[in-house]
């Protein structure tokens, strides 16, 4: 006589064969374009950077679990992929040695700390962007112009600056678009923009291969599309808003949306699957508290951008959200208030 087990256990209930793995070298592929345009469009200095912050946050990585005597984690790819997005959210002449302490950072401080993978609270490569904005502000927002003639036969002058001495400056740095709004009120050109073809961090570069990086993991099914939308969305409409009401003090909805480190920030960082909500609608307020939060910091904020700020505000009330705004569940009436 055969005997047949009935297995009851929360949903999902369909299994497939990818793991934790394979959705986070997929999203290293989905990089390597947007890290191989800012190399194009910086040079060495570029490289060296995403190299650093890289080979940083892997070792930090593999350190800590021989420390605490647990197997290394750094195959899963998550430590690469947080070396990726933390390199091409600084300047390309960004000095090496504040490279690395920021991978030591975001590893340590905004993941291992908490517990490694599927654990943390935040999104590490911001955490460590975050610590470097405050402990190195001037180094920080310090500009290599893009498409240098020399970029692929020299360095930036402040890339091998030696630890604890203060960096050298390029004698043609230039600002990013974002600053040139906010301090002097002149707003790029869009295509310049969506293209990439700008001063700035080292991810932001060419918008359409961000987008596409996003499709591809989307397509896949790894990464909830519904986040970035909902960014997307809300900056366009509360920006659009301003402009209408006066188009000669705030900026276009589309310098808004391809400015900065936008586009980066809402297709790689917002959609950390450990620090977004899960809940369905829950994943809609949270893009919409990122997407209004950019708009306020960069219009009336102290700092040009806003993006990592806004992340790190909505990954901290991601748990409360899901809270709030709990699905009921299947089979179970609504609570009824007593009289």
């Amino acid at each position: 006589m055969i005997h047949k087990t009935l297995n009851i256990s929360t949903s999902p209930h369909i299994s497939t064969g990818t793991s934790t793995e394979d959705i986070m070298r997929n999203v290293v592929w989905a990089l390597l374009p947007v890290a191989a345009f800012a190399v194009y469009s910086f040079g060495l200095s570029a490289l060296m950077v995403i190299v650093t912050t890289t080979a940083a946050c892997v070792l930090t990585e593999h350190f800590l679990c021989k420390f605490s005597k647990k197997e290394s984690t750094v195959s899963d790819w998550s430590a690469a992929i947080s070396g990726l997005l933390l390199g091409l959210t600084l300047p390309p002449n960004f000095p090496l040695w504040m490279a690395f302490f920021g991978g030591v950072i975001a590893i340590a401080l905004g993941k291992f700390i908490f517990g490694g993978l599927g654990y943390n609270v935040f999104n590490p490569a911001l955490v460590g962007r975050a610590v470097l904005q405050a402990a190195f502000p001037v180094a920080i927002t310090t500009w290599f112009p893009a498409f240098s003639p020399a970029r692929f036969s020299t360095f930036s002058v402040a890339t091998f600056t030696f630890p604890f001495m203060e960096p050298a400056t390029d004698g043609f740095t230039g600002a990013t678009p974002l600053s040139a709004f906010k301090f002097d009120h002149v707003v790029g050109e869009t295509t310049d923009l969506a293209l990439g073809l700008i001063s700035g961090s080292t991810g932001e570069t060419c918008a359409a291969l961000i987008l596409l990086g996003g499709i591809y993991l989307v397509a896949r099914k790894m990464m909830n599309w519904r986040i970035p939308v909902s960014i997307f969305t809300t900056v366009f409409v509360v920006s659009g808003i301003l402009y209408l009401v006066d188009s000669q003090v705030y900026p276009s909805p589309l310098f808004m949306l391809f400015s900065g480190g936008l586009m980066l920030g809402a297709v790689f960082m917002a959609t950390d699957m450990v620090a977004s909500p899960i809940t369905p609608l829950g994943v809609w307020v949270y893009g919409a508290i990122i997407g209004l939060l950019v708009v306020v910091i960069r219009i009336w904020g102290g700092l040009p951008e806003g993006v990592m700020y806004a992340i790190l505000l909505a990954n901290a009330i991601s748990p409360h959200i899901d809270n709030l705004i709990r699905p009921r569940v299947y089979g179970t009436a609504k609570s009824v208030k007593q009289s």
